[in-house]
């Protein structure tokens, strides 16, 4: 499969490509080996991994960072970690607190800026387990993270190479593009996951969040649940202050390991600003713009044959990293910036890279 993206026929359009994997990938294609992670701080984080890590430790690892209110079940998760056992690599799906079917201890759960589960899962990762290559892959909200976690980590970072896809890199812009159009459907989607989330955790463990079940049920923007719960839980005056303090755009020059961004420019959960300026990041980071793709879609082939072409993109750039030896040539552009633009030409064979957009 081809590294650039040419979406499935007669299903360019981004609303198309932003669902079709979830009509395609109905049920995982394997039963994962479920282990509960221990937080520090009394609470826990669930793990999913393509197999029993006792027995895989010595194996290439990827390590997936799921979107909002995503886990295992999400398309794009548990195909990615079947791709990955298919190719003998061990994959593994940290859930954020609260995203694996059972609500957290602690009032704290997860936001776009939250490091600290990652950064423990990680070093507890090579502990438990012993030094082994490592990636991780963050989709959308979990992208914005893995930027994040990159970030303030540098050259301290637990893995050796990463890929980000769909990440909303400048949260106020995107969250007001999330309240236009059609696209108030995903905006309505994602705040019933998280209102149906707060409702099992409020009854749960009463007086477990700043707010009471009446107030929460009236909530009718994404905005609105930051701004009284993401936001206070956290320690950030308001939506607005946790928007621009966990926004990764900024941070992306300070990224030290090598690293894949993906984007498509008809994204209906993006918006213009995401675009990074080519100038401002730094050698080690490649940038992939797409036409069309949707939101964490990324359907090509056909109806009778659809792939997802994320899950061949994906282990193909971690190849040089995961598996060194098994190259004779050196890992494909680590230090060196590549900016792609894609455009769809009328046959497959005169698609090329050109200057980038983005």
């Amino acid at each position: 499969m081809s590294e650039n993206f040419y979406p499935l026929r007669g299903a360019s359009n981004p609303h198309l490509q932003t669902i079709l994997p979830r009509l395609l990938r109905r049920h995982p294609k394997l039963q994962p080996h479920w282990q509960r992670l221990n937080l520090p701080d009394d609470d826990f984080v669930d793990l999913a991994w393509s197999e029993d890590p006792e027995t895989a430790s010595h194996k290439p690892r990827l390590v997936l960072f799921h979107g909002l209110e995503g886990g295992f079940s999400s398309p794009y998760a548990h195909g990615l970690i079947s791709a990955c056992k298919e190719k003998g690599w061990l994959g593994v799906v940290m859930h954020f607190r609260g995203c694996s079917g059972e609500p957290n201890r602690q009032q704290r759960i997860y936001h776009s800026g939250e490091t600290n589960d990652a950064r423990y899962f990680l070093n507890w990762l090579k502990t438990t387990y012993g030094d082994a290559p490592t990636a991780a892959v963050g989709y959308s909200l979990g992208g914005n993270m893995l930027a994040c976690y990159l970030a303030e980590e540098q050259e301290r970072a637990q893995v050796d190479a990463a890929i980000i896809v769909s990440a909303p890199f400048l949260l106020e812009a995107c969250s007001r593009r999330m309240e236009q159009g059609f696209s108030q459907i995903y905006q309505h989607y994602l705040l019933n996951k998280l209102k149906n989330n707060a409702t099992r955790k409020l009854l749960r463990y009463p007086n477990s969040l700043p707010l009471s079940l009446s107030q929460l049920n009236s909530m009718k923007k994404l905005r609105e649940f930051d701004n009284a719960i993401t936001s206070k839980l956290h320690g950030f005056k308001d939506a607005e202050d946790y928007y621009h303090q966990c926004s990764a755009l900024p941070r992306l020059p300070d990224i030290t390991v090598p690293l894949l961004i993906i984007h498509a420019k008809d994204d209906p959960f993006m918006a213009p600003e995401v675009i990074p300026d080519l100038a401002h990041l730094p050698a080690n980071i490649q940038y992939q713009l797409t036409e069309h793709g949707g939101h964490v879609g990324f359907v090509s082939g056909s109806l009778k044959t659809p792939q997802m072409w994320l899950e061949q993109r994906i282990p193909d750039w971690l190849m040089p990293y995961l598996e060194p030896s098994q190259l004779k040539q050196s890992p494909q552009r680590p230090l060196s910036q590549q900016q792609v633009s894609e455009k769809q030409p009328a046959t497959a064979q005169s698609q090329h890279h050109q200057e980038p957009l983005q």
